[in-house]
């Protein structure tokens, strides 16, 4: 971002994602965002680099270290975790798997796991099937279809000095819905469980402190903060040291390396240290202050600017007949689902891609949400949200879906 004004440019925000000269006005952002032109170099110039395995005698091998080493040092600034328990995979749902059968050695009849109908599927089902693999209890925290709220009085009603760990989502992807996770990670640490907190969506639109959510391990995924497509996983690296996953017998037994199986795609570490540094330029400090002062201060302004986004597509919403806005709860995203009493969402969908603008149908794998809602497999319209996203974009979504909701 080219701009150092205290205020939010989305216009220069704007100017830096090649992806928006094709001039659709994006609301796809929580299935994966648009990378800004910083992102695509830093890929390009680790690519074209000297590169090799990590090591510290050749360039190369140091190109590639410095590539790693700095990577967790930025997704620890964004998140306020340690470097150290920074783990790479290949996507939020391989790592969550991977985890969850190290964590799930330890489990067995008798023992509980606690999920819930809020979550994405990722979050689910690598706990339900671990559990089921070691003979242990999975208990689900439901979601109140009336409000979209997941409440800790919810939690607390299936926890018990058995539960060993606890599954729970930092914000909706279906509906943005933000539970109280530190009133859920606390009743979790009172029943003597670990808790697993899916912070893929909330990462991208707030500001977060792994510390003060209170989870143990923190899952983000960098293509939905205009990164590329990876996850991460962190934690303490002194939990980690209690997790033995199976490996190569020559791989390294260092934490955090024993968890990432392979040779790590260093020039997608190189984007996400880009994106994480785009996102510490957005608050307008003009490089004062350490990164993560500058990234809570970066995540801060595109809240605001979302919420501010969010609350006019809210209006526009509220004057359409026949729709329904399943994005209810108190404290949300900038994402919202919508339905129709006449007509099935992908329909609409297909009327807004036909105008540019890009709003996908589904349940987008939050299949308990869905199906706790009422809405069955389909769920509904999607309309997120992004730093990028401005009024002209809001102005064609609502029209369009005015024009969509006139249609007989």
């Amino acid at each position: 971002m080219t701009s150092t004004s205290t205020a939010y440019d989305v216009a220069a925000v704007r100017a830096d994602f090649p992806a928006l000269r094709a001039g659709a006005a994006h609301f796809d952002g929580p299935g994966g965002s648009q990378v800004p032109r910083q992102v695509a170099e830093a890929v390009a110039t680790t690519l074209t680099a000297p590169i090799a395995n990590r090591g510290r005698l050749t360039e190369a091998e140091r190109n590639a270290d410095d590539v790693v080493l700095g990577a967790r040092a930025a997704v620890a600034d964004l998140v306020g975790g340690d470097p150290g328990g920074v783990v790479f995979g290949r996507s939020m749902t391989q790592l969550t798997y991977d985890l969850s059968r190290a964590l799930a050695a330890g489990w067995g009849p008798g023992d509980e796991v606690v999920v819930t109908r809020l979550d994405h599927d990722a979050n689910v089902r690598p706990w339900v099937q671990a559990a089921a693999a070691r003979g242990a209890t999975v208990r689900w925290a439901d979601l109140d279809p009336a409000t979209g709220e997941l409440t800790p009085e919810a939690l607390a009603g299936v926890l018990s000095d058995r539960t060993r760990l606890v599954a729970v989502t930092g914000a909706s992807n279906l509906i943005g819905t933000r539970p109280d996770v530190p009133a859920l990670t606390a009743l979790a640490h009172g029943a003597g469980a670990l808790a697993y907190v899916d912070g893929v969506h909330l990462t991208a639109h707030a500001p977060v402190d792994v510390a003060a959510l209170g989870a143990d391990l923190y899952a983000c995924s960098p293509y939905k903060f205009l990164g590329p497509h990876l996850g991460c996983v962190v934690a303490a690296p002194s939990l980690l040291e209690t997790l033995h996953p199976d490996k190569l017998l020559p791989s390294t037994d260092a934490v955090p390396e024993r968890f990432e199986l392979g040779t790590l795609p260093y020039e997608m570490l190189a984007g996400t240290t880009a994106a994480v540094d785009y996102l510490a330029a957005l608050g307008g400090a003009g490089g004062e202050g350490d990164r993560r002062a500058r990234l809570l201060a970066g995540m801060a302004a595109v809240e605001a600017h979302e919420d501010r986004l969010r609350e006019r597509v809210e209006e526009g919403v509220a004057e359409l007949p026949g729709v329904t806005l399943w994005s209810r709860a108190r404290h949300r995203t900038p994402t919202l689902l919508l339905t129709w009493a006449d007509r099935p969402a992908a329909e609409v969908s297909r009327a807004l891609a036909g105008r540019g603008v890009n709003a996908p149908a589904g349940s987008f794998y939050a299949i308990e949400a869905s199906r706790a809602l009422g809405l069955g497999d389909t769920g509904g319209l999607r309309v997120g949200l992004a730093p990028y996203s401005d009024d002209d974009d809001v102005d064609r979504l609502v029209e369009g879906l005015r024009a969509a909701t006139a249609q007989a």
